[in-house]
Order: structure tokens, then sequence, then C-alpha cells
């Protein structure tokens, strides 16, 4: 594994992980709110036949965090960061991979960057939109974002939020090693980070809407972060998607039943990558 350090949008440092053939196409991962690239563990294999980068995003993992809200908020910042770590490691037909925040990440990039530099696109258990963009069916009892003790200095009480959060975010309970490395991957961000990550307003159905190149909607049917109907509004948003909803599946498809998320996904950036050639 290649570890390589990317400038991104306002000068951050982003931390990111590079393996795999460096003239193959690239998957791109990018992890969700208040986690890290570590999450995309087994998606390992795929680098057998991928370029396989993952970043930690800012204010996460290895990366520079700041300690100002604006950093969080301002969508060309997001969009800066992914256009960083494509076009500094010369990344060559792209699919972006966004687990539940990271589609929040993809939208900002394609609003600032546009899509001429991807080859399509595969939100999973996906965001479509935070702040004031948020609908009410859009949430559950157990979106981090009402969870009062994930923000909190109170170590105690942010322990134990966490531990639930990670608990809640699969349908059955992962391996005790994986379930541990996602909770302390989760201490690593701090409370203002954490609250900022949701100070922004985006409604990435706007942005899907003119998304011409290929997308795959993975979500899982027993979902309690990002309801399924989410997942099916990004389907019905983006014009040219499918849809893969899981049974039996929670909010982290590619932790529960990762050599089933490998096989689909290298089937559609294949495909993906066939088609931008």
């Amino acid at each position: 594994m290649r570890i390589q350090k990317v400038t991104g949008g306002g000068g951050v440092k982003l931390h990111v992980t590079d393996q795999g053939p460096e003239d193959a196409p690239a998957l791109l991962f990018i992890h969700g709110w208040s986690q890290h690239s570590v999450c995309w563990a087994a998606q390992a294999p795929l680098a057998a036949r991928f370029r396989v980068v993952a970043l930690d995003l800012r204010g996460h993992g290895s990366s520079d965090a700041p300690q100002d809200e604006a950093a969080y908020s301002d969508t060309a910042l997001w969009g800066d960061d992914i256009h960083a770590v494509v076009t500094e490691l010369g990344l060559k037909q792209t699919v972006l991979i966004g687990w539940s925040y990271g589609a929040r990440v993809i939208a900002s990039y394609i609003a600032t960057h546009g899509q001429e530099a991807i080859a399509g696109i595969v939100p999973v258990g996906g965001v479509i939109a935070i702040g004031a963009a948020r609908e009410p069916w859009m949430t559950s009892e157990a979106s981090p974002a009402l969870n009062k003790d994930l923000y909190t200095s109170d170590q105690a009480r942010l322990l134990t939020a966490t531990a639930q959060f990670v608990d809640d975010c699969t349908y059955a309970p992962l391996p005790r090693p994986i379930y541990g490395t996602l909770v302390g991957a989760n201490m690593l961000v701090s409370p203002l980070v954490r609250r900022a990550l949701f100070a922004g307003t985006i409604d990435c159905r706007a942005v899907w809407a003119n998304f011409t190149k290929p997308a795959l909607v993975i979500h899982g049917a027993e979902d309690r972060i990002v309801v399924p109907p989410v997942g099916e509004a990004a389907a019905a948003a983006l014009p040219n998607s499918a849809l893969s909803m899981w049974p039996k599946t929670g909010h982290a498809p590619f932790a529960e039943h990762p050599e089933r998320f490998n096989t689909e996904l290298a089937a559609f950036a294949a495909k993906a990558c066939q088609e931008a050639a």
C-alpha cells in the first residue's frame, strides 16, 4: 500500500491510501460521517484489478482537521478535495464510491468540477440532502444528527453514543474486530467536526439531475441510519442509474457483505470504464 499526502481545498492536507496498478482504472472510496478510510479494508481484493484509493476526509483520521465550521460547510472545499486526489495522483477512468455522507462529497465534487474526469458514481447508503435541504422523511430515529451525545465533550457519554451508532449501522452484528475498528475510527473525529459536517446545505438531487454518467445506488433494505426511501429517491434523481436494494442489510453493505459488494462494484466499474474509454 502506498501512502500519499494530497493538498485539498484551502490547503488542507489529506491522508490517502493507494494500492493496485497505477495505470489501472481507479476506484476512489469516500467514507461517511465521522469515519475513516480503514472502513474500506474489505475492498482491498479489488486492487488485483483496479487502482484502489481511499482518503480520510478533512477532519477525519490522519487528514488535517481545521477548527473552523466554514471548513466543512463549503461545498467548493469538498469538491476541491476530491479534485485534488484525482488530479495529483493522476487517476484514470475514476469511479467515485461514497458511503453515507460520502454521497454529499461526491455531489459537491460534481457541482464544483463537473463530471468529465470520472467514469461513474456509486452512492452507498448515501444521503441526498443535508442542512436546510433535508426533509423530515429522510431522517430516522437512529440518525446521528438527532443524538446530542454524539457531539458532547463528555467522553463517557460520547463513547457510549458512538458505540451505539456503529451498532445501528448494521442489520446483524459485525465481527468483533471490525466493529471495534469502526468505533475507534469514529472516536478520532472531534465533536466540533462532527457538528460542523451538518452545518452546510446541499440537495444532491439537484446535482444528480444533470449527471449523465452511469450510477449504481446500493442501499440496505434495513438501513436505520439513511432510510431505504432515500436510496430510492437517489436512484430516481440520477438519469442513468440502477438501484441495488439489499435485503437483511443495514447502513454498511460493503462491511456486512463484502464479497457481494466487491462483485457488484467491479462489474459496474468495468462497464462504466468501458463506456468512458
